[in-house]
């Protein structure tokens, strides 16, 4: 069942291009989407008309089956069944850890109220912090309780702000992955907004790429990085390796030599698209493709040799796994493994 509804969404704030320009997208129950995009994509304005916030210009939003927004149709905030989860967790300073989650609960007794509260807290690992103050609490802890003060309502939608922004890289990590684990656990659908490509791919169901107001792609993380629907969603949903190209079957001529295509394409020239983990550093004298290390920068996990081919304008990514034994000057070759993908058009 489709759970949010957006059809030909279109919001503007002045007399110039809209910020939003006919959005179409489906998000199906219990899924966590990520709508993913540079600054000034439109994702806030896209949360602020979802939540309620700002009033369409044109299109319609659908919440649970109902309209919530279209042609004559406004329903306030408070009315559209939907949580929120702000940047800074947004808390009542003057209320408890358990008063500000049970905030929203309206027509239960107290006792239900308690239980409720205390249920969510549970759920986000914060048992028996009800009688603490928002000061009390890190930055981490406060967004916990912000997720259950969504959550406690039982809401139709639980919109999430950018919410992991001003924690450590450690934290964020970690609280990305309890969130995910709360959100399933109440089996909530859930709209993430980031511009964080890393954050989208790891957290989310299904992103969708926004480039100047509207939907460039929407799939599953697996399909926007695997086969991105252009070159400029391969650059910005994680790193790439662009390369101009000529069509030669089932294979492209580029100045990494031949490469396999995926799916099929037809003659003539374009942007082949590798991933910089297609890549990887051999022995200079056993490789056709051959170049001298420009640089290095170490991860841990992995690392990025940037690498100048002879021949090639610029320089290649190649991730390497682990520490790597060559230094900027070295001569070294490169292979390139798996297929690539095409999309028409020069290197952007």
């Amino acid at each position: 069942m489709t759970e949010l509804q957006i059809r030909g969404l279109t919001k503007a704030y002045g007399p110039g291009e809209p910020v939003l320009d006919g959005v179409d997208l489906e998000i199906s129950a219990g899924e966590l989407a990520a709508v993913l995009g540079p600054s000034g994509c439109g994702k806030t304005t896209l949360l602020r008309v979802v939540a309620g916030f700002l009033p369409a210009d044109r299109g319609t939003v659908t919440v649970g089956g109902r309209v919530v927004s279209g042609p004559g149709v406004h329903l306030p905030p408070e009315r559209r069944a939907i949580g929120l989860v702000a940047q800074e967790g947004a808390l009542f300073p003057h209320l408890s850890v358990r008063r500000n989650v049970a905030f929203g609960l309206h027509g239960l007794r107290r006792a239900e109220r308690r239980f409720r509260a205390e249920e969510m807290l549970e759920l986000v690992g914060l048992a028996g912090f009800g009688e603490r103050m928002p000061h009390e609490l890190s930055g981490g802890q406060q967004q916990r309780v912000s997720l259950a003060r969504a959550l406690a309502p039982r809401p139709a939608l639980v919109l999430l702000d950018e919410p992991f922004n001003a924690l450590d890289s450690a934290l964020r990590t970690g609280l990305r992955a309890d969130v995910r684990t709360a959100l399933r656990a109440t089996g909530a659908t859930a709209v993430l907004v980031t511009h964080d490509q890393q954050e989208a791919l790891s957290t989310a169901d299904r992103i969708a790429v926004l480039r100047g107001g509207r939907v460039a792609q929407c799939g599953t993380p697996q399909e926007v990085y695997s086969h991105p629907a252009d070159a400029w969603v391969a650059r910005f949903v994680g790193d790439a390796v662009l390369l101009p190209g000529r069509v030669e079957g089932t294979a492209a001529s580029t100045a990494l030599g031949r490469i396999q295509l995926v799916g099929g394409v037809t003659d003539g020239r374009g942007t082949v698209v590798l991933r910089p983990e297609q890549l990887l550093l051999s022995e200079p004298g056993r490789s056709a493709i051959r170049g001298r290390v420009a640089d290095v920068c170490f991860y841990g996990h992995d690392a990025v040799v940037s690498v100048a081919v002879d021949g090639m304008e610029g320089t290649v990514d190649v991730r390497h796994p682990g520490p790597v034994l060559v230094r900027p000057g070295e001569e070294t070759g490169l292979t390139v493994t798996g297929r690539a993908v095409l999309h028409p058009g020069a290197v952007a």
